[in-house]
């Protein structure tokens, strides 16, 4: 597994974990991150305070399905679950797109369909 490849693994495995130094730790200093409809955010604090989304509770459950990589671009495909505190559940595909500068995820584009 390519280097880039396992700091995306590293950050999907914080995330199931609930492990937010970890999924910080895969991040450079002026990460951004877009969910096409959602949001948009820059830098590490405004993503540790997305990392804490008051919306969702417990930890997600994450699958990845399939990671490919060409040069500083890893796309991971899988399912994401968790439970929300308004009583739903998010059940979604997710195709994300990681943008990567020296091993560390620089921009991340989400794509996430309700299943």
């Amino acid at each position: 597994m390519t280097e880039n490849k396992k700091t995306v693994q590293n950050y999907m495995d914080g995330f199931v974990a609930g492990d937010h130094d970890e999924i910080l730790s895969c991040l450079a200093d002026n990460v951004s991150w877009f969910i096409p409809g959602a949001f948009s955010i820059t830098g590490k604090e405004a993503f540790k305070k997305e990392i804490n989304n008051e919306n969702f509770e417990g930890l997600p459950g994450i699958k990845v399905t399939r990671m490919v990589e060409e040069n500083d671009i890893v796309i991971a495909e899988g399912i994401v679950q968790c439970k929300m505190k308004n009583g739903g559940f998010l059940d979604a595909f997710f195709c994300d797109v990681f943008h990567m500068e020296s091993g560390k995820i620089r921009h991340l584009t989400s794509y996430l369909m309700n299943k």
